[in-house]
């Protein structure tokens, strides 16, 4: 009843702005303020998979520069994060992430689906890994919040992520940045090259970067950073118009990611900012990221359509041959167990979409296609269990591959039945058949399947008052796909989790845009929720990790995002969300670990989320001073913990970072710092209940965020 009440008082509060006059608007990125600007461009946007400007479309988006994000001296989406109400990512290991948006979508492991979909220049990208890869040569990235199914497909319950590259054209132009900031020696060197190969016919970009740090975790053990990133990226992009009527546009990547496992430190509560780590290996893990992906665009005149057709190949090879399973120092003088892992992983990835984009007349339009997708995975992983004391060793390997079909068709009319009114209505229809096999130490191999359909409905109306100010309401149901367990739980097979969400919002922007303002409210009813991992009886004794529906979820909120520009030198921008989710059933769950949770918080997802930043610009002449600073904010958390009394609850925080650019022409010197206040929190934390049950030494683990950086940057463009 209570979320009910909050949504209805956002409904009514909308409604009252909206007879009120212009009040809530345009969704916005911060942007680099310009000393010479009078009226801002507007900001366009493929959302709904046409160009639109953000004042048309019907969703709460977010369009983030890649201009702004190297100003923020941000290099990876799960940075980007903090400019983006409602979006929520962490990371426990180079290859890892949690992504969830609005609560909604939270996944850890390769195994399970994401629930936010990840795409690049449109392409899906099947795991939650490229959350931490480096960003080349990025235009800007757009989040889509709420359910995208409709357009985007299955696994974009919570929302969706699109990265676009910028794109070569008939101008030649260099970009190149380098960067250097301590205490850990973090560097990155980046640039690229984008040039016509023949006019108005053929154009080609390459882009390359490379990172790397030293991070803040100490391996007191053996030595050395317990959390080191070293990362390395090629990309290029042809760009071809052999006809006037026919683009075509083809982009290879190859991304090499180098950095940690899991590094959790040995810690004795929430409040206990250790940076310790006591492994017996450094758990270093590579990953090679490679593909190539294709876009064919075309008119077909005398239907009014234009036909786009998209293929990709994308390939992940994971390699961790050594890692700590047990959390901590061995000790050859006591009965305790040692747990080594190693492990590689393979992921192939085909898709291929055909798209029809018809405008049938000035008030009626549509957009229908057809979508496939072939994803197969192999692992094996050996794991080694030892007791010295004993002289006891066992080893355990297990190998597993899965194959996984999709097939889809959808489509959305548009109808504008005049240019104030706009009502879209979408479809789209999900055929997934996924398959796994698993065998034990060379064992019989069992297989299972899991196959599923899925309709994804979407619904929304826009009413434009004014060329500024205009305000839309929307219903949508999202999907994400099950997957499978170890051959020795207890549930093989884990299904689907779903979403409806309902939402209203308004988007408001003056006609120079030096002000721009937008809010919305939404609720989520969230069923089957595929929660983190956790802990059953396994079917031949013991213990056996797990992934399963845990239950029902209810999220509800807020969200607003603001620009400003007081005067033409001075730019403030910001966002905010509030976001109450929670478990509403849990008894899944309990049917099948036989544990109870000890609160109905979503693990590490907080009750509100802030950013706010300033940009001033002094002219020096010719020249230009830009000083900037930001803060941003993330409530407490629920930690992952499998204790069923008393829940674990990680502080809220705050940081600050600023920066100093001075601009000459096309070159900018910067100086900057990030969390300039040294403010200490967590990234990552499990409960010690979870090592317990294991059979493992008891001890909370926890990953701390990165602690104060601070350097210089330069960077160029002609």
């Amino acid at each position: 009843m209570k979320s009910r009440i909050c949504l209805l008082a956002g409904v009514s509060f909308l409604a009252a702005v909206t007879a009120s006059g212009p009040a809530m608007a345009q969704s916005v990125s911060p942007a680099a303020p310009s000393a010479n600007a009078e009226t801002a461009p507007e900001i366009v946007v493929t959302a709904r998979k046409r160009t639109e400007t953000l004042l048309d479309v019907p969703v709460a988006v977010t369009a983030v520069s890649g201009d702004a994000l190297a100003k923020r001296n941000i290099n990876s989406v799960r940075e980007a994060a903090v400019l983006t109400p409602g979006l929520n990512i962490s990371s426990d290991g180079a290859g890892r992430a949690f992504v969830s948006i609005r609560g909604v979508g939270v996944t850890l492991v390769q195994s399970v689906q994401p629930g936010v979909g990840l795409f690049v220049d449109g392409i899906y990208r099947p795991n939650t890994a490229y959350l931490n890869n480096p960003l080349l040569d990025v235009e800007r990235i757009e989040v889509l919040r709420g359910p995208q199914g409709t357009l985007y497909g299955k696994n974009t319950l919570g929302g969706a992520i699109n990265v676009i590259t910028r794109q070569p054209g008939n101008d030649f132009e260099a970009r190149g940045q380098a960067s250097y900031a301590g205490p850990d020696n973090a560097w990155l060197v980046s640039g690229s090259v984008s040039a016509p190969i023949v006019t108005d016919k053929l154009a080609i970009r390459v882009g390359a970067s490379h990172r790397q740090q030293d991070g803040f975790i100490n391996n007191t053990n053996i030595g050395g950073k317990a959390n080191k990133l070293n990362t390395d990226s090629v990309s290029t992009t042809i760009h071809a118009t052999p006809t006037d009527d026919l683009t075509i546009v083809v982009n290879g990547y190859y991304d090499w990611v180098k950095g940690a496992n899991v590094p959790y430190a040995r810690v004795t509560g929430p409040t206990d900012y250790s940076r310790d780590n006591q492994f017996d290996s450094l758990g270093t893990t590579t990953y090679k990221y490679r593909g190539i992906n294709a876009r064919i665009e075309s008119p077909i005149e005398a239907l009014n359509t234009k036909v786009s057709l998209l293929a990709a190949y994308d390939l992940r090879n994971t390699s961790a041959p050594d890692t700590d399973g047990d959390f901590g120092p061995s000790d050859p003088a006591l009965p305790i167990p040692a747990v080594r892992q190693g492990g590689t992983d393979a992921l192939r990835t085909k898709t291929v979409e055909l798209r029809f984009d018809t405008e049938l007349s000035d008030q009626f339009s549509t957009l229908f296609g057809l979508f496939y997708s072939r994803e197969t995975t192999r692992s094996d992983q050996l794991t080694n269990i030892a007791i010295p004391l004993i002289g006891l060793s066992l080893n355990n390997r297990a190998q597993n591959s899965t194959k996984a079909d999709t097939y889809a068709a959808f489509g959305t009319a548009f109808w504008k039945p005049n240019p104030d009114w706009e009502v879209a209505l979408g479809l789209r229809y999900d055929h997934e058949d996924r398959s796994a096999t698993g065998r034990v130490n060379g064992g019989t191999p069992t297989s299972v399947g899991l196959k599923s359909n899925q309709v994804e409905p979407r619904l929304s109306v826009t009413r434009h008052w004014n060329k500024e100010f205009m305000t839309y309401a929307s219903v949508a149901r999202g999907y994400r796909g099950g997957g499978f367990n170890a051959v020795t739980a207890p549930v093989r097979v884990y299904k689907g989790d779903s979403a409806w969400t309902y939402e209203v919002g308004a988007k408001y922007a003056s006609a120079d845009r030096s002000f721009t303002l937008s809010g919305d409210v939404f609720y989520s009813d969230y069923k089957n929720y595929i929660g983190l991992n956790s802990i059953a009886p396994a079917s031949t004794g013991g213990l056996v990790t797990v992934d399963l529906n845990s239950g029902d979820v209810e999220s509800y909120g807020a969200e607003v995002e603001a620009t400003f520009k007081p005067v033409p030198e001075w730019t403030l921008s910001g966002g905010a969300t509030y976001m109450h989710a929670r478990l509403t059933d849990s008894s899944p769950y309990t049917a099948v670990t036989g544990r109870t949770l000890a609160t109905d918080r979503l693990t590490f997802q907080p009750d509100w989320m802030f950013n706010l930043s300033s940009d001033y610009v002094v002219p020096v002449g010719q020249d230009s001073l830009t000083f900037s600073a930001s803060v941003n904010g993330k409530g407490s958390r629920s930690a992952a913990s499998l204790n069923q009394t008393t829940p674990t609850i990680l502080k809220s925080y705050v940081l600050a970072n600023g920066s100093i650019t001075y601009r000459m022409g096309n070159v900018e010197l910067a100086v900057f710092g990030n969390n300039l206040f040294n403010k200490k929190y967590f990234d990552s934390y499990i409960e010690k209940t979870t090592l317990a049950l294991a059979g493992l030494p008891a001890s909370d683990l926890g990953i701390i965020g990165d602690l104060r950086r601070y350097g210089v940057r330069a960077s160029f463009r002609f």
